[in-house]
């Protein structure tokens, strides 16, 4: 029985991963730290645009923050010199520590209702105005069982 090769290449596949002998070691050193000065340039450069966009996204969050309070937006600028992480949170504690620069005195929020709640709690006001209580339910029972006549519980029930 005879053994077979388990090997897949053809012989083309040699050629790629042959090292060139002509290249003597200090041709292959300048090419070697030309490619890394190459990577070091696209590297600066790739961290360059992330911290532009950084920038414009703290930008905008935080011009986005003042203009939902009515902030004057030239605020951002001292904000983001202040500021190392920007978020809602930082932003408002910022501005209740350095709002009296510009003008802005912090009141408690009132709280966000919305229209169809104000509605029901009208209605609700006014259902529980003449609204029996049980304490004025035991009031009107007692009054209704020391009646005499009809007319006492007329009087009773205000007709």
């Amino acid at each position: 029985m005879v053994a077979m090769s388990n090997n897949y290449w053809d012989d083309e596949d040699d050629e790629d991963t042959t090292i060139d002998t002509a290249i003597d070691g200090t041709d292959l050193l300048k090419k070697l730290r030309k490619a890394k000065r190459g990577d070091e340039k696209r590297i600066k450069e790739l961290e360059e645009k992330l911290e532009g966009y950084l920038k414009k996204d703290k930008e905008s969050s935080v011009a986005k923050v003042l203009e939902q309070k009515g902030v004057n937006p030239k605020a951002a600028r001292l904000i983001l010199k202040d500021l190392d992480e920007v978020n809602e949170e930082t932003i408002n504690g910022w501005l209740d520590d350095n709002g009296d620069l510009f003008g802005i005195t912090q009141t408690q929020d009132a709280p966000n209702v919305h229209e169809g709640d104000l509605a029901a709690l009208r209605q609700q006001d006014v259902l529980t105005q003449g609204a029996v209580t049980p304490d004025r339910a035991e009031d009107i029972e007692m009054r209704l069982d020391q009646a005499q006549s009809a007319e006492d519980i007329y009087r009773i029930l205000g007709r």
